[in-house]
């Protein structure tokens, strides 16, 4: 159970950002985000950044999206981002961009995605499949890696 725990971790820490220091205006955009976002609302935007990431050449040829699906997905996202940076969240976006430039919403925006990829990891489903990785990791070399960093095996 150490190893599929360590196997999932290692899995969250390759899926994860790498986060920027954000000002305070984009602070308050990304929580206007996180809070004016439902659950609904995050599945779009997993599913539209799954769709494109289904493109790349190592994965495209085991998705069956289509095309008119993509551009389903990529519709329901531009509107919902459209909704949260204009309607739900606008005065925050405008301080954000006023005193914090353009970076300010792709900084908001990642703080976003990391809070939906939760919410799709938390799926038991998901969380299992990924628990599999433990299954084929070789344990002893990861304890000698462990006592060799001076650290006690897991």
């Amino acid at each position: 159970m150490r190893s599929a725990k360590l196997a999932l971790v290692f899995t969250l820490l390759c899926l994860a950002a790498p986060s920027a220091h954000a000002g305070v205006y984009t602070d308050d955009l990304s929580k206007c985000l996180v809070k004016s976002s439902s659950p609904e609302d995050q599945k779009t935007l997993i599913i539209w950044v799954f769709s494109d990431m289904a493109l790349h050449p190592a994965v495209k040829p085991y998705s069956a999206i289509s095309d008119a699906q993509r551009d389903g997905f990529t519709t329901a996202a531009a509107q919902l981002m459209q909704r949260l940076l204009t309607v739900d969240c606008r005065a925050e976006t405008v301080a954000a961009l006023k005193y914090e430039g353009n970076s300010s919403l792709e900084e908001s925006f990642t703080v976003l995605g990391q809070i939906a990829m939760r919410g799709l990891m938390s799926d038991p489903d998901v969380a299992k499949g990924l628990m599999a990785l433990g299954k084929h990791v070789d344990k002893d070399k990861l304890n000698q890696l462990a006592t060799e960093a001076g650290h006690p095996p897991p």
